[in-house]
Protein backbone atom coordinates (compact mmCIF):
# COMPACT_ATOMS: atom_id res chain seq x y z
CA UNK A 1 0.00 0.00 0.00
CA UNK A 2 2.78 2.67 0.79
CA UNK A 3 5.92 2.85 0.41
CA UNK A 4 8.66 5.18 1.37
CA UNK A 5 12.76 5.02 -0.68
CA UNK A 6 15.41 6.88 0.63
CA UNK A 7 13.57 9.96 1.66
CA UNK A 8 15.46 12.93 2.36
CA UNK A 9 13.46 16.09 3.91
CA UNK A 10 14.13 19.77 5.03
CA UNK A 11 12.91 22.74 6.00
CA UNK A 12 14.66 25.11 4.38
CA UNK A 13 18.33 24.13 4.84
CA UNK A 14 17.84 22.11 8.29
CA UNK A 15 17.80 18.42 7.00
CA UNK A 16 15.52 16.59 8.84
CA UNK A 17 14.86 13.47 7.74
CA UNK A 18 18.29 11.17 6.32
CA UNK A 19 17.64 8.49 3.98
CA UNK A 20 14.23 6.92 5.52
CA UNK A 21 12.87 4.18 3.99
CA UNK A 22 9.78 2.30 5.18
CA UNK A 23 6.94 0.06 4.31
CA UNK A 24 2.95 -0.47 4.93
CA UNK A 25 0.97 -3.63 3.53
CA UNK A 26 -2.29 -3.99 2.92
CA UNK A 27 -5.20 -4.31 6.09
CA UNK A 28 -1.73 -3.84 8.92
CA UNK A 29 -0.79 -1.00 11.10
CA UNK A 30 2.66 0.31 11.26
CA UNK A 31 3.82 2.61 13.70
CA UNK A 32 7.01 4.72 13.74
CA UNK A 33 7.93 5.08 17.15
CA UNK A 34 10.40 7.93 18.36
CA UNK A 35 10.52 10.71 20.96
CA UNK A 36 10.21 14.22 20.29
CA UNK A 37 11.75 16.34 17.77
CA UNK A 38 12.98 13.01 15.85
CA UNK A 39 11.34 13.55 12.44
CA UNK A 40 7.55 11.20 12.89
CA UNK A 41 5.37 14.26 11.99
CA UNK A 42 7.60 14.88 9.48
CA UNK A 43 7.82 11.91 7.71
CA UNK A 44 3.77 12.43 7.92
CA UNK A 45 4.20 15.44 6.15
CA UNK A 46 6.66 14.14 2.94
CA UNK A 47 4.26 10.93 2.76
CA UNK A 48 0.55 13.51 2.19
CA UNK A 49 3.37 16.49 0.54
CA UNK A 50 2.65 19.10 3.04
CA UNK A 51 6.63 18.95 3.39
CA UNK A 52 7.63 17.08 -0.25
CA UNK A 53 11.14 15.65 0.27
CA UNK A 54 13.96 17.04 -1.80
CA UNK A 55 15.12 13.21 -2.78
CA UNK A 56 13.81 9.76 -2.47
CA UNK A 57 10.38 8.50 -3.59
CA UNK A 58 6.70 7.87 -2.09
CA UNK A 59 5.08 4.68 -3.69
CA UNK A 60 1.11 4.65 -2.69
CA UNK A 61 -1.16 1.80 -4.18
CA UNK A 62 1.87 0.88 -6.85
CA UNK A 63 2.23 4.87 -7.94
CA UNK A 64 5.16 7.34 -7.06
CA UNK A 65 3.11 10.25 -5.76
CA UNK A 66 6.03 12.41 -4.20
CA UNK A 67 5.42 15.04 -7.32
CA UNK A 68 1.80 15.04 -6.53
CA UNK A 69 -0.05 17.89 -4.22
CA UNK A 70 -1.45 16.77 -1.28
CA UNK A 71 -5.24 16.80 -1.96
CA UNK A 72 -4.56 14.45 -5.13
CA UNK A 73 -3.01 12.02 -3.14
CA UNK A 74 -5.94 11.97 -0.66
CA UNK A 75 -7.98 11.47 -3.65
CA UNK A 76 -6.15 8.53 -4.46
CA UNK A 77 -7.32 6.86 -0.75
CA UNK A 78 -5.22 8.66 1.90
CA UNK A 79 -6.82 9.89 4.83
CA UNK A 80 -5.06 12.11 7.93
CA UNK A 81 -5.73 12.50 11.38
CA UNK A 82 -3.71 14.91 12.19
CA UNK A 83 -0.91 16.30 15.05
CA UNK A 84 -2.97 18.46 17.34
CA UNK A 85 -6.21 17.31 16.05
CA UNK A 86 -6.97 20.63 13.65
CA UNK A 87 -10.39 20.57 13.79
CA UNK A 88 -12.53 23.82 12.66
CA UNK A 89 -13.55 25.31 16.26
CA UNK A 90 -16.46 27.40 15.00
CA UNK A 91 -18.16 24.53 13.14
CA UNK A 92 -20.18 22.68 14.52
CA UNK A 93 -19.31 18.80 14.79
CA UNK A 94 -21.98 17.68 11.79
CA UNK A 95 -20.50 20.99 9.66
CA UNK A 96 -16.68 19.50 10.81
CA UNK A 97 -17.73 15.84 9.37
CA UNK A 98 -19.59 16.72 6.37
CA UNK A 99 -17.16 19.72 5.24
CA UNK A 100 -14.70 17.32 3.47
CA UNK A 101 -16.99 13.93 3.14
CA UNK A 102 -16.35 12.10 -0.24
CA UNK A 103 -18.55 8.95 -0.58
CA UNK A 104 -17.40 6.10 -1.84
CA UNK A 105 -18.24 4.86 -5.19
CA UNK A 106 -18.91 1.36 -5.04
CA UNK A 107 -19.67 -1.14 -1.66
CA UNK A 108 -20.24 0.01 1.74
CA UNK A 109 -18.78 2.84 2.99
CA UNK A 110 -18.16 5.65 5.74
CA UNK A 111 -21.56 7.88 5.57
CA UNK A 112 -22.59 10.60 8.55
CA UNK A 113 -24.70 7.77 10.09
CA UNK A 114 -22.10 5.39 10.30
CA UNK A 115 -19.62 7.89 12.15
CA UNK A 116 -22.30 8.48 14.18
CA UNK A 117 -23.10 4.41 15.41
CA UNK A 118 -19.23 4.21 15.46
CA UNK A 119 -18.79 7.76 17.69
CA UNK A 120 -22.24 7.60 19.42
CA UNK A 121 -20.80 11.02 21.27
CA UNK A 122 -20.39 13.13 17.87
CA UNK A 123 -24.05 12.46 17.74
CA UNK A 124 -25.00 13.80 21.08
CA UNK A 125 -22.83 16.62 20.14
CA UNK A 126 -23.85 16.90 16.12
CA UNK A 127 -25.01 20.43 16.87
CA UNK A 128 -22.38 22.00 19.29
CA UNK A 129 -18.94 23.66 18.06
CA UNK A 130 -15.94 22.32 18.30
CA UNK A 131 -14.12 24.59 20.35
CA UNK A 132 -16.88 23.40 22.71
CA UNK A 133 -15.88 19.35 22.98
CA UNK A 134 -13.32 18.01 24.92
CA UNK A 135 -9.87 16.96 24.11
CA UNK A 136 -11.16 13.15 23.89
CA UNK A 137 -13.81 14.25 21.80
CA UNK A 138 -11.80 16.31 19.45
CA UNK A 139 -10.07 13.61 18.86
CA UNK A 140 -13.22 10.98 17.76
CA UNK A 141 -14.23 13.81 15.61
CA UNK A 142 -10.58 14.48 14.01
CA UNK A 143 -10.72 10.56 13.62
CA UNK A 144 -14.52 10.21 12.23
CA UNK A 145 -13.83 13.36 9.60
CA UNK A 146 -10.72 11.11 8.10
CA UNK A 147 -13.14 7.87 7.88
CA UNK A 148 -15.74 10.00 6.04
CA UNK A 149 -13.31 10.60 3.21
CA UNK A 150 -13.67 6.83 3.30
CA UNK A 151 -9.89 6.44 2.24
CA UNK A 152 -7.84 3.30 1.62
CA UNK A 153 -5.29 4.01 4.09
CA UNK A 154 -5.04 6.27 7.02
CA UNK A 155 -2.00 8.13 8.65
CA UNK A 156 -2.73 9.16 12.33
CA UNK A 157 -0.18 11.18 13.36
CA UNK A 158 0.00 11.21 17.66
CA UNK A 159 -3.94 10.38 17.99
CA UNK A 160 -3.54 9.64 22.02
CA UNK A 161 -1.43 12.93 22.71
CA UNK A 162 -2.98 14.54 25.43
CA UNK A 163 -5.79 12.02 26.29
CA UNK A 164 -6.54 10.47 29.72
CA UNK A 165 -5.42 6.79 30.01
CA UNK A 166 -9.63 5.36 29.32
CA UNK A 167 -8.95 7.44 26.11
CA UNK A 168 -6.15 6.08 25.11
CA UNK A 169 -7.59 2.57 25.66
CA UNK A 170 -10.55 3.88 23.40
CA UNK A 171 -8.71 4.92 20.91
CA UNK A 172 -6.41 1.40 20.50
CA UNK A 173 -10.31 0.23 20.40
CA UNK A 174 -11.36 2.02 17.23
CA UNK A 175 -7.29 1.13 15.88
CA UNK A 176 -8.05 -2.20 16.38
CA UNK A 177 -11.41 -2.23 14.91
CA UNK A 178 -10.38 -0.09 11.78
CA UNK A 179 -7.93 -2.70 10.98
CA UNK A 180 -9.80 -5.78 11.71
CA UNK A 181 -12.36 -4.24 8.79
CA UNK A 182 -8.97 -3.98 6.50
CA UNK A 183 -7.34 -0.66 6.83
CA UNK A 184 -4.12 0.08 6.47
CA UNK A 185 -2.20 2.40 8.86
CA UNK A 186 0.48 4.19 9.35
CA UNK A 187 0.58 5.37 13.15
CA UNK A 188 3.05 7.94 15.19
CA UNK A 189 3.07 7.67 18.42
CA UNK A 190 4.76 7.99 21.92
CA UNK A 191 3.01 5.67 24.40
CA UNK A 192 4.45 2.48 23.31
CA UNK A 193 1.85 0.44 25.18
CA UNK A 194 -0.93 1.73 22.87
CA UNK A 195 1.67 1.32 19.67
CA UNK A 196 2.87 -2.44 20.32
CA UNK A 197 -1.18 -3.43 21.26
CA UNK A 198 -2.40 -2.49 17.82
CA UNK A 199 0.69 -2.80 15.23
CA UNK A 200 1.84 -5.57 13.39
CA UNK A 201 5.60 -3.91 12.75
CA UNK A 202 7.44 -1.26 14.00
CA UNK A 203 9.81 1.07 12.94
CA UNK A 204 11.92 3.70 15.65
CA UNK A 205 13.38 7.29 14.17
CA UNK A 206 16.35 8.77 15.84
CA UNK A 207 17.21 11.77 14.28
CA UNK A 208 16.19 11.30 11.12
CA UNK A 209 17.29 8.06 10.95
CA UNK A 210 15.29 4.82 11.20
CA UNK A 211 17.40 3.28 13.75
CA UNK A 212 15.38 -0.33 14.86
CA UNK A 213 12.90 -2.55 13.07
CA UNK A 214 10.77 -5.38 13.86
CA UNK A 215 7.32 -7.28 14.65
CA UNK A 216 5.90 -5.35 17.43
CA UNK A 217 6.18 -8.26 19.48
CA UNK A 218 9.90 -8.55 19.13
CA UNK A 219 10.01 -5.03 20.09
CA UNK A 220 7.74 -5.88 23.10
CA UNK A 221 10.20 -8.59 24.45
CA UNK A 222 13.46 -6.20 23.35
CA UNK A 223 13.88 -3.90 26.67
CA UNK A 224 17.46 -3.19 25.36
CA UNK A 225 16.08 -1.26 21.94
CA UNK A 226 13.02 0.33 24.01
CA UNK A 227 15.59 1.76 26.45
CA UNK A 228 18.49 2.61 24.42
CA UNK A 229 15.89 4.05 21.45
CA UNK A 230 12.76 5.10 23.57
CA UNK A 231 14.50 6.10 26.86
CA UNK A 232 11.62 3.66 28.21
CA UNK A 233 12.23 2.93 32.38
CA UNK A 234 11.36 0.07 34.59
Amino acid sequence: MLKLVDIHTFYEESHILHGISLEVGESSVVALLGRNGMGKTTTIRSIIGFTPPRSGEVWFKGKEVSHLRPHKICQMGLGLVPQGRRIFPSLTVKENLTIGARPKKRGDGWTLERAYSFFPILKERANNRGNLLSGGEQQMLCIARALLTNPGFLLMDEPSEGLAPLLVQEVGNIISQLKSEGLSILLTEQNLTLALSVSDYVYILSKGEIVYQSTSEELMNNKEAQVAHLAVTG
